[in-house]
């Protein structure tokens, strides 16, 4: 079920909208802004009902700077006006859509939901992690290099993981997957908090961009965090024997080691760019070759412009 975060000092409204909307969604509900950017952070809703009340600028700055961040920008927020509704300056707002608190309790059921059903055609998002897919990763990189943006790229992915999904079932890979973009979103905001970007391509196939002075950081927080998650995604004699008999890539039987996660990196510092296709592949050259080190692994493109060697 999905989750729609209401934020509002009114508590009888809270409680009215979290009624009408408890049969199809989950609600979490917050007195004002800035105890909800944490919990918004941590598990991202899938729309933000938010009461503004004239001439609050506190509210209106915490909800400009959240929809001005790349990982949130496309984020539904319905904004709730008591009272007098002044058009002028709504430019200065960030919000998708709005509903006057006298209307809440006809037509904001309707509202949550076309909100919620305008992101899905508008914007590619994975299911499984909630977030951006390959469309947004392609946008935010074209974009970045055709604003001769200096940004790093990691390419991350599960090492053995099919043997895992194999042994365990859809279900718990699903979970291991879910986890690991929660993992990869969370360390990525705590280190860099503007200017970011977490896709997942799919699979467990993730896309991080940062400043590169802070990717390396958060890519070996990633790994050791993911390395003391994971243990518990295995049954005990399974990770303490530290492999899973299952099917090779060759078809046979074979032990393989538990899961871990690779990331390569590269960046527009040290390498030009001119597609979004070119600096992925330099990305998904350099996870391939921190997959050939054993365990969890991050290694950096050190190629400069006219040079070729990693």
């Amino acid at each position: 079920m999905e989750t729609v975060t209401i934020i509002s000092g009114d508590v009888s409204f809270q409680t009215l909208t979290s009624q009408i909307l408890k049969d199809h969604y989950r609600t979490a509900s917050f007195r004002n802004i800035q105890p909800a950017l944490e919990y918004i952070y941590n598990d991202t809703p899938s729309l933000i009902i938010i009461e503004i009340e004239r001439d609050d600028e506190k509210t209106i700055s915490f909800l400009n700077l959240l929809k001005e961040d790349p990982l949130f920008s496309r984020l539904p927020v319905l904004v709730v006006f008591d009272g007098y509704i002044d058009p002028a300056g709504w430019e200065n707002i960030l919000f998708d859509d709005y509903i006057k608190k006298e209307d809440v309790k006809s037509e904001i059921l309707s509202r949550v939901k076309l909100g919620i059903m305008r992101l899905d055609r508008v914007i590619e998002i994975n299911p499984l992690t909630r977030l951006p897919g390959n469309l947004s990763i392609t946008r935010q990189i074209q974009r970045r290099l055709a604003n001769n943006e200096i940004f790093a790229l990691a390419y991350a992915d599960l090492d053995n993981f099919k043997p895992f999904n194999d042994r365990y079932g859809f279900g718990r890979g699903d979970d291991l997957i879910r986890m690991t973009g929660r993992i990869i979103f969370n360390i990525v905001k705590a280190t860099q908090s503007q200017g970011c970007f977490v896709g997942h391509i799919g699979g467990d196939d993730f896309v991080i961009i940062m400043k590169p002075d802070l990717i390396i950081t958060a890519a070996q927080t990633i790994i050791e965090q993911f390395d003391r998650v994971v243990i518990g995604f295995y049954d005990p004699e399974d990770w303490d024997a530290g492999y899973i008999i299952a099917t090779d890539r060759k078809g046979n039987r074979a032990k393989i080691p538990t899961t871990s996660i690779s990331i390569g990196i590269t960046d527009t510092d040290k390498r030009s760019f001119s597609h979004h296709g070119e600096i992925m592949e330099a990305a998904s050259e350099m996870k391939r070759y921190a997959k050939q080190f054993a365990g969890s692994c991050v290694k950096v493109d050190q190629r400069g412009k006219n040079t070729d060697h990693i």
